[in-house]
């Protein structure tokens, strides 16, 4: 009985049952379909600068079929575009120092910002000894393209203490805006813990989605029509032109996803008769429901906070889910009801210069974000005590 390591370039050579096996109870983006998509669709490969790279640990056992046990999205990356935990101090500071940065690896799910179970183990096998096999493979993978740097982002708190005991790894801590459900019975139970005037602000911005003419609709993917899934494609198109920036993800991703994930998809859509002229591209797996994209061809007062923040707290709530996330950035969803949640990764860096100045960096960042999120927290929208 032993593990064998494997580094896996395309998701679809791994068996759907084996990886979704390992899959959190929690995380819709770690599953097979959703990593399926981002490579069918070429969003990644190709000329996207995201070159899949995953590990596999297989248990092989005399007499039996090697079974899966272990897994790791893992990407060769030729630039630090779509990760949202940014290193682009660190690559600048390697050029200055004449040490190069790229290629390196990242573990995580490319363009998505999310927390959520990415160190996949079996829960009948030996903990350590899964992750120190799937850190050999991190570090075959650097071997094999000479990579820079190792990265595994948006970790679940208690993943990066274990893989950080088992390899030579840096802690960094950033953070993000998350509802946590505190056993609200209803809407109106989270809006009454509020401060009168950050209440009164919500209940306008509800009553002009509410006054605005347009059928606002939540959808689940298997209810979608051609229609909705074109509409959602074309609102994260025009929001990426819009900002300026390049999409991520190609044309192709949304039919793909359509038909390998659809059963893990929530859309908030406003509709004009039959038009769809607004709408949030979200997912759903257990208890955590995220956020992902927003885009409209009008603007109607409040439509944007109902469709990306209050009906999906709402349905947070309704549902039971604990967690709901929405992205990168934005302090402005401290004032809705998102708080100050900390995102974990964890990094290896190869060259002693560099890894030494990021080890004596790290430690700052750390105080000056927990500094941060908690006086952010103080301007939450809940009243004191």
């Amino acid at each position: 009985m032993g593990l064998r390591v494997e580094l896996v370039p395309r998701i679809a050579e791994i068996p759907a049952a084996d990886w979704d096996a390992l899959a959190g109870p929690d995380d819709p983006f770690v599953e097979h379909g959703f990593l399926l998509a981002l490579e069918t669709s070429e969003s990644v490969g190709a000329d996207s600068g995201w070159h899949p790279m995953h590990v596999a640990v297989w248990l092989e056992t005399e007499g039996a079929p090697d079974r899966l046990v272990g897994g790791l999205p893992l990407y060769a990356k030729t630039h630090s575009y779509g990760e949202y935990i940014f290193d682009w101090s660190w690559a600048g500071a390697a050029e200055r120092a004449g040490i190069r940065y790229y290629p390196k690896l990242v573990s995580m799910i490319p363009f998505t910002p999310a927390t959520g179970k990415r160190v996949l183990i079996a829960a009948d096998v030996d903990l350590r000894e899964v992750a120190r096999a799937l850190l050999a493979g991190v570090e075959a993978g650097r071997d094999r393209i000479d990579a820079s740097s190792a990265h595994l982002l948006f970790l679940e708190e208690q993943e990066r203490d274990l893989m950080v005991a088992e390899g030579q790894l840096l802690t960094r801590l950033t953070n993000q805006f998350h509802f946590r459900n505190a056993g609200y019975e209803s809407f109106d139970d989270f809006l009454g813990r509020f401060r009168s005037s950050l209440r009164k602000q919500v209940r306008r911005e509800r009553r002009q989605a509410a006054e605005s003419g347009l059928e606002l609709r939540v959808l689940e993917g298997p209810e979608m029509t051609e229609r909705d899934w074109d509409a959602l494609r074309g609102f994260y198109f025009d929001t990426c032109y819009r900002r300026g920036s390049g999409p991520y993800l190609t044309r192709r991703f949304f039919r793909d996803l359509a038909e390998t994930h659809a059963h893990r998809v929530v859309a908030c859509l406003a509709y004009d008769g039959e038009r769809v002229v607004a709408g949030t591209l979200n997912f759903q797996k257990g208890k955590h429901l995220y956020g992902r994209y927003w885009g409209c061809t009008e603007e109607h007062p409040g439509v944007h906070f109902e469709l990306c923040y209050y009906r999906l707290i709402e349905r947070a709530i309704d549902q039971g889910l604990t967690r709901f996330e929405a992205g990168a950035q934005g302090t402005h969803k401290l004032r809705r009801g998102l708080m100050p949640a900390a995102i974990h990764s964890a990094h290896f860096i190869a060259d002693p210069r560099l890894a030494g100045a990021v080890a004596e960096f790290l430690p700052r960042e750390a105080d000056a974000m927990r500094q941060e999120m908690a006086e952010l927290s103080m301007h939450g929208p809940f009243r004191r005590g």
